[in-house]
């Protein structure tokens, strides 16, 4: 019996309990409902890791946090990596804690980009800087990334999952199921 998939979040944010979380977490929601209609097994929650929470320790000499935060994150079969647009690109954050990864680190998992900004004209960052970042790793990106503007975000929780789950669709996210020569 193969075991269920898990979805981890790792969110670039520098600010705890941000806009950019709530939208990693609908966006994981909106991948679960995905892969369970093709019916892929998805376990429920998965690791999630809030920069905002590891910025102390990120420069922090000796410090493991972010060692064992990555290795959390690794127990995940599909990976959303969000980030809030900071100059046209993701955040210093998420960079600095992802240059901590081992080289290879994504080999052989999903990882789904998502980029939050407050205008439409950063669309193709997710797709120019961080889901190259994602692939240098090893991930598997076999879809567009998720862009989402920020006005979007103050709506209700389950039609955020919607639009996210149809954003999926439109970029072309699990045609082939995740998971299936798992």
């Amino acid at each position: 019996m193969t075991q269920p998939l898990v979805i981890g979040v790792l969110v670039g944010n520098p600010r705890p309990a941000s806009r950019t979380l709530n939208a990693a977490l609908a966006l994981r929601e909106a991948v679960r409902h995905a892969l369970s209609a093709q019916g892929v097994a998805v376990a429920p929650g998965g690791p999630l890791v809030d920069a905002a929470d590891l910025a102390p320790s990120v420069f922090e000499p000796g410090s493991t946090a972010v060692r064992e935060a990555l290795d959390r994150l690794s127990t995940a079969d599909v990976l959303v990596v969000a980030s809030p647009t900071y100059k046209a690109t993701y955040t210093g954050l998420l960079k600095a804690i992802l240059d901590q990864a081992p080289g290879g680190w994504l080999r052989g998992k999903a990882a789904v980009p998502l980029l939050v900004a407050a205008a439409d004209k950063h669309a193709l960052a997710v797709e120019l800087h961080l889901k190259p970042l994602l692939a240098e790793l090893g991930a598997s990106v076999p879809g567009r990334g998720v862009f989402v503007n920020e006005e979007s975000l103050s709506g209700d929780r389950e039609q955020l999952i919607g639009t996210l789950g149809d954003r999926l669709a439109e970029a072309g996210w699990f045609t082939t199921p995740v998971g299936a020569t798992r």
